[in-house]
């Protein structure tokens, strides 16, 4: 194993932690990136991409959900300008969506996780990810599985679905374009929503997490009810989780789950966060993004959730068991969001940081794993900042 990159004599404790997850938390191939009042003072990368063939300084790999903080800024960039209001109904945008009982649902449901679509009941066909004509049709005429606004469970495959459709309306660019145009070419993030073929080369495959001890109760439920929407949002995918690392899936725009980059991407991503918007966004805009709006257990995932509009907010699950664990242990004015197997990119405006993990070997659990979360409690002890009562970080002085 080896380690490469750069790392500030203060941040010696995230470099340490980085280390011991290729020695003793199964790390096969990762990168980190912490990024405090604008610069970077810790970017490392180490391991293998794949067998025999290291992780080099411009390796990139799947993210998984935490596509969705970038798919929500995008959201929030219109709304920004005044081209999107949060508080309007999703139909102003999208006339077709209102069936079915929709028609009250409001934007900032969909990015709250609150609109009822986490699933679809009828039948995908292969590929069906890859068609986003097919789904957002197929979303707009579904039937909510609860009523919208009433509680929020998370939309793990649909959400860049229902959030991005927007973005396409409005803007009349596809989700990755109007990403690419508006926020990775301006920011100079190596950040796709939508994968170019000549980068291909570049990506580490994902390596499949080992199964928990302890099954978390999500998959619990979608293996024991087939009629759950636990049950229909794994199963009724069209076979995308299965074929997540093939050209076409990286090819596709993927808004809740597809976007390929590194932890200097995501570091990126929300570093002109970190900085009350640094000419991205107004910071008025930004105090918004911040705010928890749903809370407490999660329709879906069955364990508590918190989330702002498009973001994770800091939670606590460590009292659960062992596979349901890890949760998200920010402090309270950070936000961001965490990738399946443990990949995570967050900001927190108070202490000025931006910061971006990623690695090729998932880990268990529904948040930041061990190996990202060590990374997050070094960089805030590096900080200054403690540990209060449920796991918040608090920093010097309050």
């Amino acid at each position: 194993m080896t380690v490469q990159g750069a790392c500030d004599p203060r941040f010696t404790q995230v470099a340490a932690e980085f280390e011991a997850n290729f020695r003793h938390r199964g790390e096969v191939g990762a990168s980190v990136c912490v990024i405090v009042d604008g610069k970077p003072v810790v970017d490392l990368w180490g391991g293998e991409a794949a067998p025999g063939s290291p992780w080099l300084n411009d390796t990139i790999g799947h993210v998984w959900s935490c596509t969705k903080g970038a798919t929500a800024l995008c959201a929030h960039l219109l709304a920004a300008r005044g081209e999107l209001d949060l508080d309007a109904p999703v139909v102003r945008y999208w006339p077709e969506y209102g069936v079915h009982g929709k028609g009250a649902t409001l934007v900032r449901h969909l990015l709250t996780h609150q609109a009822g679509l986490p699933a679809l009941r009828e039948p995908l066909p292969a590929g069906a990810f890859h068609d986003w004509k097919l789904m957002t049709g197929r979303l707009a005429a579904e039937a909510p599985f609860w009523e919208p606004g009433t509680r929020h469970g998370y939309h793990a495959l649909t959400f860049g679905y229902l959030v991005g459709e927007l973005v396409r309306r409005i803007s009349g660019r596809s989700l990755g374009t109007f990403f690419r145009e508006e926020v990775a070419e301006p920011l100079g993030l190596d950040f796709w929503i939508g994968l170019p073929e000549s980068l291909e080369g570049r990506v580490a495959p994902t390596i499949p997490a080992d199964p928990p001890p302890v099954p978390p109760a999500f998959y619990v439920k979608a293996f024991t009810d087939p009629t759950s929407v636990q049950a229909l949002l794994l199963g009724n995918d069209g076979g995308y989780l299965a074929e997540s690392d093939s050209r076409e899936a990286h090819a596709a725009e993927h808004g809740a789950v597809g976007a390929i980059t590194n932890a200097r991407g995501l570091a990126g991503l929300y570093r002109p966060l970190s900085l009350g918007g640094d000419g991205l966004i107004g910071r008025e805009h930004l105090e918004l993004m911040s705010l928890t709006l749903s809370a407490g257990t999660d329709a879906v995932l069955a364990v508590p959730t918190r989330f702002a509009m498009g973001f994770m907010k800091a939670m606590d699950n460590r009292h659960l068991p062992p596979a349901d664990s890890e949760g998200a242990l920010m402090s309270a004015t950070a936000f961001g969001h965490s990738g399946m197997g443990g990949s995570a990119g967050f900001c927190d405006p108070a202490a000025r940081l931006a910061f971006g993990y990623t690695m090729n070997k998932q880990g268990p659990g529904l948040g930041i794993n061990p190996r990202g979360q060590a990374l997050v409690d070094a960089t805030y002890r590096s900080l200054g900042y403690q540990q209060v009562y449920g796991g918040i970080w608090r920093a010097p002085g309050h």
